[in-house]
């Protein structure tokens, strides 16, 4: 199975969560603050991490964006917080998923699953152009005007999900499905992860020439 690192800096829920991984079949690594955890990623990168949002020093906020710098392992936010405004906070600081602690062994094993499954499978299509967008599936790499654009792994996989399906209307919960692996899930994680696709494919994220809502269906990638 694949390895996962837990970074949280409650001794009981960072065993709990390492002993019930462990019965899952993972190879499990953690920290107990957000310094130790992103050392450790640097020395043995892990497969997945899972994030704590309340650390003590660097918070779970600023440990996402750090292992985001030069990393796209896939994050998972596993916190007691369940504010809108921090699932919202967490996604755009570079998390792919959210979960609400206490967090169902089983729940969280299947969007670990669901996870693997979407960043190893590649979408068999020739690159695509959108005008000074280039979308290339196969060589895992977005371009604008000639120049590479950093995304992280899900950004990746919900632009090539919609440039598959270019000029058609996804509605938020088939890019769910279809992205995320996810028959149930939040729609905000769409709605976030579109957001920050804007802000790196778009001259004017408020105006998108590119990625557009059709209000009341979904989101339309465009030429």
């Amino acid at each position: 199975m694949t390895g996962v690192l837990v970074i949280d800096d409650d001794d009981r829920i960072r065993l709990s969560l390492t002993l019930a991984l462990q019965d899952e079949g993972y190879t499990v690594r953690a920290a107990a603050s957000a310094e130790e955890g992103i050392a450790e990623q640097r020395r043995r990168p892990a497969e997945t991490v899972l994030v704590d949002l309340m650390l003590p020093g660097i918070d779970g906020y600023e440990c996402i964006r750090e292992l985001r710098r030069n990393d796209g392992v896939p994050i998972v936010v596993v916190s007691a917080r369940d504010d809108t405004h921090d699932i919202v906070a967490a996604l755009e600081a570079g998390a792919d998923d959210y979960l609400v602690k206490p967090v169902a062994v089983k729940e969280l094993t299947a969007r670990l699953r669901a996870l693997r499954r979407r960043t190893r499978s590649a979408l068999a299509v020739p690159g695509l152009s959108f005008g000074d967008l280039e979308v290339v599936p196969e060589a895992g790499e977005v371009r604008l005007a000639g120049e590479p654009v950093a995304v992280t792994r899900t950004e990746f996989r919900l632009l090539c999900e919609l440039a598959y399906h270019a000029g058609r209307v996804l509605s938020r919960q088939q890019l769910l499905e279809r992205v995320w692996d996810y028959t149930v899930g939040d729609e905000r994680l769409v709605d976030v992860h579109v957001g920050r696709l804007r802000q790196k494919i778009e001259m004017d994220p408020a105006v998108p020439r590119h990625l557009v809502t059709v209000r009341g269906l979904g989101y339309r990638l465009q030429r």
